[in-house]
């Protein structure tokens, strides 16, 4: 009865110690928050396995002060000793998560120019995977180095891990594949979270990234789960690469009636009329002119993907219709003209209207901008022009 009551005695003694020590330890991290904000909030993730581990060792030195001599203390021991290893390993994880929080909040995605946060943000989060899943394997390792058969067999299994490596390697290729595959894309800046891109013909943001697979936000609010070798071996379009900036098309087939002069003046009113436009390049041009219509595309800028979708609906419908109520004979139509000898004009007849002229401002030519724009896809290279050359040239190396 009396060993019992020491044994009761001595841990309540010594859990009462290291509460008093965590108390003053909490104290001391209360004052350091009041200054810095991060002292609180490091406060908050560590909280629990903190009070865990102060616990668990007052209890672990009572119980060995009273039981040192007793048969049952090396296996009390250990599973003291394992329930440490797991609680340093919670309160590691706990830390980790608290720096990558920390650097997340200071690598915000929510602004414009976010290319380098989301860079950061993408490498923060496969680090922190990593770091967990190091000291989860770490941990799970060292106890069960805690038992001696599973310590006797280590020296055999570290004898034989070049054979086991290779087998290993074989049976979980496509596994490590991926693996290495996510730490490529995220280290070597090929892909981002928050990235617009299309891939498999879908157009999506890039919501996920881990070591085995990409998640895809499509526009529809479909998800799409590719492997991480897929982005490492397929060709894909990163539409955030550099900048959130594109520029996007509108094409109709109309009518040889049609005023390109006309549209392009009545483009300038439209694009003023909207906020999705961003004022750096609106162009119209006649692309094609056979098979009966005549092609007339519009280009147009806007600061990111979706603005830009809503942009060229837009622009599509305002023409559409312009077309409609001022220009209907534009429209396209399928017409059999069966023509007669001109009648000569008669006397009186007003002055025919100024000719109509086409005009000379292009995507690549006729300004500042367009000429600067040009530069970009003929730096170094001289620029030769080819009469009789350019419509067969321009043709397949027109922009889309």
């Amino acid at each position: 009865m009396d060993d019992w009551l020491g044994l009761g005695m001595t841990v309540v003694v010594s859990v009462a110690v290291a509460v008093v020590i965590a108390l003053a330890v909490k104290l001391v991290m209360r004052v350091v928050a009041r200054r810095n904000a991060w002292a609180g909030a490091l406060v908050a993730q560590v909280r629990g396995p903190f009070w865990a581990l102060a616990l668990l060792l007052g209890l672990w030195f009572g119980v060995h002060a009273s039981l040192r001599r007793s048969d049952w203390m090396p296996a009390i021991s250990q599973v003291f000793t394992i329930a440490a290893i797991a609680i340093l390993a919670w309160l590691l994880i706990a830390v980790v998560r608290f720096v990558s929080d920390v650097a997340l909040d200071h690598n915000r995605i929510d602004i414009p120019d976010n290319r380098l946060a989301r860079r950061l943000r993408t490498q923060t989060l496969i680090v922190r995977r990593l770091a967990i899943a190091l000291i989860v394997v770490i941990a799970i390792g060292a106890a069960l180095f805690t038992f001696d058969s599973v310590r006797a067999v280590g020296a055999s299994v570290l004898a034989s891990a070049g054979i086991a490596s290779i087998v290993a390697g074989l049976a979980a290729q496509s596994v490590l594949g991926n693996m290495f595959a996510g730490i490529q894309l995220v280290f070597s800046d090929a892909l981002r979270v928050d990235d617009v891109i299309v891939a498999q013909g879908e157009w999506g943001r890039v919501g996920e990234i881990t070591l085995s697979y990409v998640v895809l936000d499509l526009w529809d609010d479909r998800r799409l789960v590719l492997p991480c070798t897929y982005f490492t071996t397929t060709p894909y379009e990163n539409w955030t690469r550099q900048g959130s900036e594109l520029l996007g098309s509108v094409e109709f087939d109309l009518d040889w009636r049609v005023s390109p002069q006309r549209m392009r003046e009545h483009l300038e009113t439209v694009l003023e009329q909207t906020p999705l436009y961003d004022g750096r390049a609106s162009v119209l041009q006649v692309t094609e002119a056979t098979g009966g219509y005549v092609r007339v595309r519009i280009l147009v800028t806007a600061k990111d993907a979706p603005t830009l979708y809503d942009l060229r609906c837009f622009v599509r419908e305002a023409m559409v219709l312009w077309i409609q109520s001022v220009m209907p004979d534009a429209a396209p139509a399928q017409r059999v003209l069966v023509s007669e000898a001109a009648a000569p004009a008669p006397r009186g007849r007003r002055a025919a209207a100024p000719a109509e002229h086409a005009g000379d401002g292009g995507l690549f030519t006729g300004s500042a901008e367009a000429e600067e724009r040009a530069s970009q896809f003929t730096h170094g290279i001289p620029r030769v022009t080819v009469e009789g050359d350019d419509a067969a040239a321009g043709s397949d190396a027109e922009p889309r």
